[in-house]
């Protein structure tokens, strides 16, 4: 499948581009960014093609992989989608439920395949460990601790200004919210409050009847910092693994799925999980319990 490239931030020189060129089943054509000298630099690193139209790329691609911010990534995707390309999208799809859904309809209609960069979902240690649990079965509670910061010394995501504005709720958040619900079920309500520290506190009811309590920041005092994930029910407690950081790994897994036409976490699923953020803006700016509706 023939691919190109959309942006040229810290995530697609660090996981989108490296993954590309890597990918044995991948022909990565080249790369469009907002900054033509960004993208021909990328390009050049890779050894392929800058393209300064995006209209020229998407002429000449099957597919296309996007690591733009999500207020740009939706209107991408869509335009991507109308033409007829495969998506290989980050995470979250959009910052509106509507929008995302509106790619998935095209998607859906157009017959193209998609997949969604749930990045640790794509590592194999995780990925056996929830289909194991999900057909077990049996669980009341889980507790996810996303908590970190993005603004250590050499950070390269500390200066994204989509991440600075939207904090934990939209950046990790989709991480946390895509492990539980394959597990507990989709979400039908969210409650949430925000603290000082981008302190993000969600509690998700799901369809199973089963809660999550997820806690997440991307600013919190690096000694504050903690990364873990528990499941309650009638199998006891069980922690949920936390496999070795590997983005290519998760890439190119990603990639697999695409190719293979694998929908456990396509555009649709990801619409879902928008809408749970969504949501949780909500009541963490009206102090409500929120009902969660999938565009």
């Amino acid at each position: 499948m023939r691919f190109g490239l959309l942006g040229t931030g810290p995530w697609a020189r660090l996981a989108h581009a490296p993954g590309l060129a890597a990918h044995d089943e991948v022909d990565f054509a080249g790369v469009w960014g907002r900054d033509p000298s960004k993208a021909a630099a990328l390009a050049s690193e890779h050894g392929v093609a800058t393209y300064p139209d995006l209209e020229d790329l998407l002429a000449d691609v099957d597919a296309v992989a996007i690591a733009l911010p999500p207020h740009i990534q939706g209107d991408l995707a869509l335009r991507a989608a109308h033409a007829g390309k495969h998506l290989f999208l980050d995470k979250p799809v959009a910052m509106t439920a509507a929008q995302a859904g509106q790619i998935a309809q095209v998607v859906h209609d157009k017959g193209l395949k998609s997949v969604v960069y749930f990045t640790r979902r794509f590592l194999p240690t995780l990925a056996d460990f929830i289909d194991s649990a999900a057909a077990e079965g049996g669980w009341i509670e889980a507790r996810v601790d996303h908590v970190g910061t993005i603004y250590d010394e050499g950070n390269p995501f500390g200066e994204s200004k989509w991440r600075r504005e939207m904090g934990g709720l939209w950046d990790v958040g989709p991480h946390a919210t895509a492990l539980v619900v394959p597990i507990l079920g989709a979400v039908t309500e969210v409650s949430a409050i925000v603290a000082p520290r981008d302190m993000t506190y969600l509690t998700l009811r799901h369809t199973t009847g089963a809660v999550s309590r997820i806690t997440l920041s991307v600013d919190v005092p690096p000694a504050a910092a903690r990364e873990e994930a528990v499941l309650f029910g009638e199998a006891g407690i069980r922690p949920v693994p936390d496999p070795a950081w590997d983005p290519i790994l998760a890439f190119g897994n990603a990639i697999d799925a695409l190719l293979a036409g694998d929908t456990r976490m396509d555009v649709a699923f990801g619409t879902s999980i928008t809408a749970v953020l969504e949501a949780a803006a909500e009541s963490a700016s009206s102090g409500r319990v929120v009902t969660v509706t999938t565009a």
